[in-house]
């Protein structure tokens, strides 16, 4: 589904692209349109559509200096317009294509088309992460999300076997015998990790409940199928009963 934005201050206009557009094909979704430039620009700062039409000619902010206010450009941009002499100008304003009013139902499918080769080439790894972890957050089988590295690591719950604190860092422990050492606080980690099946057990460990083979009560400690063995802090010791 292509999703796009719509920027135009009259909204006759506003209204006609939207109707064309949703006429056009079920594959192009309006998520968004607005008649005034400062709340589409508040908008676009947090979100990332497709595609942006922006009409040239609207009062307070024309389009050019709508661009030149975008701070998030990772989308491209369609320009609309009633006067042809814009042309030159959107395309230098790095524009993707211009659409003259009365827009053309043709002339709106050739854009289209120059939309989606565009965004196929264009793939951007912000663009990628967030499709990636979007579709993770949607599965069934919701696996467990790591930013490391330069690389998003999906590990099942079963493959931790704890997390391990060193200050500003953090260290993942795999049953495998692999470690991860990720840029964040334990209690960061622990917000990544499914409350059922994770502990923090001490101020410096999150344990797999389902990997513990031993609870030595009067040392402190649990012991881990790995033979890791973890302290059991004094204010944790109840809630982890509890937890058993």
């Amino acid at each position: 589904m292509l999703e796009a934005v719509i920027v135009d201050d009259e909204i006759k206009a506003l209204q006609s692209l939207s109707w064309e557009l949703t006429n056009l094909s079920d594959e192009v979704d309006i998520v968004a349109s607005f008649t005034d430039a400062h709340e589409a620009l508040d908008y676009l700062e947090r979100n990332t559509p497709d595609c942006l039409f922006l009409d040239i000619e609207m009062p307070a902010m024309d389009g050019f200096q709508f661009i030149k206010n975008l701070k998030n450009k990772d989308f491209p941009v369609v320009i609309t317009t009633a006067y042809n002499q814009y042309a030159l100008q959107a395309l230098k304003n790095e524009a993707i294509d211009y659409l003259l009013k009365p827009i053309d139902t043709d002339d709106l499918e050739i854009t289209i088309a120059k939309i989606k080769r565009h965004n196929a080439k264009n793939l951007t790894v912000e663009r990628l992460e967030k499709i990636l972890l979007n579709f993770n957050a949607e599965s069934h089988s919701k696996k467990i999300t790591i930013n490391t590295d330069g690389k998003l690591v999906f590990l099942n719950s079963d493959e931790i076997l704890f997390a391990e604190s060193d200050g500003n860092y953090s260290t993942i422990f795999l049953k495998d015998g692999q470690k991860i050492l990720l840029t964040k606080k334990l209690k960061e980690v622990n917000a990544l990790l499914p409350e059922n099946s994770f502990f923090r057990i001490h101020n410096s460990y999150i344990i797999n409940l389902n990997k513990i083979k031993e609870f030595l009560k009067t040392d402190g400690y649990v012991v881990l199928e790995s033979n890791h063995k973890i302290p059991v802090s004094r204010q944790k010791k109840s809630d982890f009963l509890d937890m058993l």
